[in-house]
């Protein structure tokens, strides 16, 4: 079992920065893929970001590449989810994923494990 518990969400204006972390405990950190997905009021779950066991690989939507960086302390347990030049339309609840397998993905059904979440507000 992997137990996941995200912080850092919270109200920010459009333009500003957030860094949200997802602490993991339970396994083996390094043997975990991670991702970050949000959910927005009316829509369906979608991804975000995602980072391989050992940090070397990284993946983002198209609607976030250049703005949110994704990195990971595998001493500390840890995923983060830096967010630069925040819009209005990433307003959503931000939860962080593990995947237990030998291929990284970007789909939220392939991932085993996952935080309660975190709400991000971005006021225009």
């Amino acid at each position: 079992q992997v137990q996941l518990v995200e912080s850092g969400g919270g109200l920010v204006q459009a333009g500003g920065s957030l860094r949200l972390s997802c602490a993991a405990s339970g396994r083996t950190f390094g043997i975990l893929h991670m991702g970050w997905f949000r959910q927005a009021p009316g829509k369906e779950r979608e991804f975000v970001a995602c980072i391989g066991r050992n940090g070397a690989y990284t993946d983002y939507a198209d609607s976030v590449k250049g703005r949110f960086t994704i990195s990971r302390d595998n001493a500390k347990n840890t995923v983060y989810l830096q967010m630069n030049s925040l819009k209005s339309e990433d307003t959503a609840v931000y939860s962080c994923a593990a995947l237990l397998a030998p291929v990284i993905t970007t789909r939220p059904d392939d991932y085993n494990y996952w935080g309660q979440g975190t709400q991000v507000t971005v006021s225009p």
